[in-house]
């Protein structure tokens, strides 16, 4: 997959129940679930539980999930459309089409449990044989060439050139580990300590589960954690990764060779199909010091146990139960806190999603997007588009020359709206029914191979990066554009019909969060054409810093969990559009319903239902585990901040809720950049 930085937000999506009240003059119908409000508390001293103290208490964390939220709600629901659609599909009728047959049957492979069961590890045998059959560590290349889906030592993949987005270049990255972060082998704290003993236990037993002794499985574990040690030292950190001129280090192949020499780069890129690169981009080239270094270091052997690991890791959640329990004992119920497994339905709807995503969009979008959703959509965008640029003009701190520079910039951003103009073609994929690995793997070979094939072609700005029935949305620097899947844009997230006031509150939210993505601390290095180039003076760079610093230092106070911290600096991307998006969307709304006789609804005046509608879009609560995973790999606060942190630092809210100075949700040194 085309690596790029996509700034993924988790959807500010209504609580709706609706509530039957006397009608105002506007045309709209209150969306607001009272219920899910608690009135006990003062929403200027926790707006969050005053928005969400009832979901909260109604809501319970399900026994398969991590965490629950408004998000989640939808998008459960939404799977359960998916399923539908795939169980029909999954009937053998000779009159589907191919992309009805195609999702059909990967569906009925992927829920053949029986089928799957009766063959335990045997789909991963003709691999292991040939990590077996390995003589010299010179074959590791072409044993990573074969194991692309496997996640083995690095990444390679196509990515826009950092300075001429309309090509697209080849890039390597780092990669190549089993926990979720290269801060799991670095830090030195209790719990830390902790989950790499946990780690080190569960490579044991699924060594174990392959047919190794206890004593070998054991030693083979060590090996694991010695390799991904080394490559987690080598890479950067993910603060250090969200400064884009970190990961851009385009070579020739002779330079790069050079920092690698220990690998077979030649007989690799042969292998997958692009024999002739002049250059590449290097992500992270330190991570690539590192590894040539344990490929000197390392024995064959020691080689051989690490592909082992990475092969019944990558490919785990599709073995029999055994290898899926222990999968999910120490990923699900350790990593994340999660109770059960996911029901097998679940499961499998996710990874077609995953894996045939626009051929499952294409049934889902003729289903349940309507034109008159998708229009209304951009509409919405435009009005939000206008209000961006009345703001920019207005600044007080940015000179005329950076503002014509910025104001290009979103003029020029391309609105993505419910799914491509063009459908993936996936007639060259095979699914094999009552092939469950199989299909997985062919899968993920599929995407390598198409994603390669873009490396020297003009970039395709039609692309997307999130499948049609997918509950998000996403802003692409480089692409310099923003998609809002069909998938989002459903009751009760977009509801054009709905009172405007909570409306604007959270889809409008999401829509200016989305276009500051293109003006935060990363977006805006990049310019109207997604080059990586500095157009700001250097007066107004210092000013958008000190600005931004503001909402670091803030986001930074809150605490997550027992002593553990927002990292500020790796939220703050997230921190700033959030706080801007709303921002916005107020403008927008007000100028949406200038002249309209607006009255209160439920006790509630509709500056109040506005917030409140942003509030209840983050209604939520997370495990304990979720919660210290998150605070290492998640650039977005935790829900109750993205409420709190934001209306604190906005004189509208505190206008409409009359708080007072000293408030816990009254900033006295009050955060803005846009």
């Amino acid at each position: 997959m085309l690596t790029f930085r996509s700034s993924v937000i988790f959807l500010a999506i209504v609580c709706a129940v609706s509530v039957s009240v006397a009608q105002d003059s506007s045309k709209h119908e209150p969306v607001l679930d009272i219920n899910s409000m608690d009135r006990t508390i003062d929403p200027c001293v926790d707006f969050f539980a005053y928005s969400c103290g009832g979901w909260i208490k109604n809501n319970p964390i399900p026994p398969d999930q991590s965490s629950w939220d408004t998000y989640s709600k939808m998008e459960d629901e939404n799977r359960g459309r998916l399923r539908g659609i795939l169980e029909a599909a999954s009937q053998p009728d000779p009159n589907r089409n191919a992309v009805t047959q195609k999702i059909g049957d990967y569906y009925a492979s992927c829920m053949d449990e029986k089928a799957i069961e009766a063959k335990g590890a045997e789909p991963l045998k003709p691999t292991m044989d040939r990590i077996a059959a390995m003589h010299s560590k010179a074959q590791l290349a072409d044993l990573a060439a074969f194991m692309t889906g496997d996640n083995v030592i690095f990444r390679f993949d196509s990515h826009q050139d950092y300075h001429d987005t309309t090509q697209v270049i080849a890039n390597v990255d780092q990669g190549g580990l089993g926990l979720p972060d290269r801060d799991y082998y670095t830090k030195t704290d209790a719990k830390s300590e902790e989950l790499r003993k946990a780690y080190l236990a569960h490579v044991q037993k699924m060594f174990e589960l392959l047919g190794d002794q206890p004593e070998t499985a054991a030693t083979e574990a060590q090996t694991v954690m010695r390799i991904e040690t080394a490559l987690a030292r080598g890479s950067m950190t993910r603060v250090e990764r969200r400064d884009p001129k970190n990961r851009d280090h385009k070579m020739g192949m002779t330079d790069f060779e050079k920092i690698t020499s220990e690998f077979q780069w030649e007989t690799y890129f042969a292998k997958v199909g692009t024999p002739s690169l002049p250059s590449l981009n290097v992500a992270s080239p330190s991570f690539f010091t590192a590894m040539n270094d344990e490929l000197r270091q390392e024995s064959l052997a020691d080689w051989k146990t690490y592909l082992r690991w990475h092969l019944v890791h990558a490919n785990a959640a599709h073995l029999s139960s055994a290898f899926l329990n222990e999968d999910f004992a120490f990923y699900g119920k350790t990593l994340r806190g999660q109770q059960e497994l996911k029901p097998r339905w679940k499961r499998c709807t996710e990874e077609i999603d995953d894996n045939l995503g626009e051929a499952l969009g294409q049934v889902y979008v003729e289903k349940y997007f309507s034109p008159e959703a998708k229009e209304e959509a951009v509409k919405m965008v435009k009005e939000i588009e206008a209000a961006m640029g009345e703001d920019l003009q207005s600044l007080s701190w940015m000179s005329p020359a950076t503002k014509q520079q910025a104001l290009l910039k979103l003029h020029s951003m391309a609105n993505k709206i419910g799914y491509p103009d063009k459908w993936r073609d996936y007639s060259k994929l095979e699914i094999i029914r009552g092939d469950e690995l199989g299909n997985v793997e062919r899968a993920r070979q599929f995407e390598f191979n198409r994603d390669l094939a873009k490396i020297g072609k003009p970039v395709d700005r039609g692309e997307w990066f999130m499948t049609p029935p997918t509950v998000n949305a996403y802003y692409d620097d480089q692409m310099n554009d923003i998609n809002f899947p069909a998938g989002v844009l459903q009751p009760p997230a977009f509801d054009p019909d709905s009172d405007a006031a909570p409306n604007y509150g959270d889809t409008g939210g999401t829509i200016g969060h989305e276009l500051t993505h293109g003006f935060d601390d990363e977006g805006r290095k990049f310019d109207a054409h997604g080059n990586l180039r500095d157009w700001w003076t250097p007066e107004d760079a210092k000013e958008f810093e000190k600005r931004a610093s503001c909402i670091s230092d803030q986001y930074s106070k809150y605490t997550i969990i027992d002593d553990i911290k927002i990292n500020g600096k790796l939220t703050l991307g997230e921190d700033v559009a959030d706080l801007g998006g709303l921002i916005l969307a107020y403008m927008a709304w007000k100028a949406d319903t200038k002249g309209e006789n607006l009255q209160p609804i439920d006790g509630l005046t509709p500056e109040q239902r506005f917030f409140v509608g942003y509030g209840q879009s983050w209604c939520g609560q997370t495990r304990d585990e979720t919660k210290r995973l998150r605070a290492t790999i998640d650039p977005h606060s935790p829900e109750k901040y993205r409420t709190n942190g934001v209306v604190s630092n906005m004189p509208e809210f505190q206008e409409a809720f009359h708080c007072k100075s000293g408030s816990p949700m009254v900033n006295e040194n009050r955060c803005r950049v846009w």
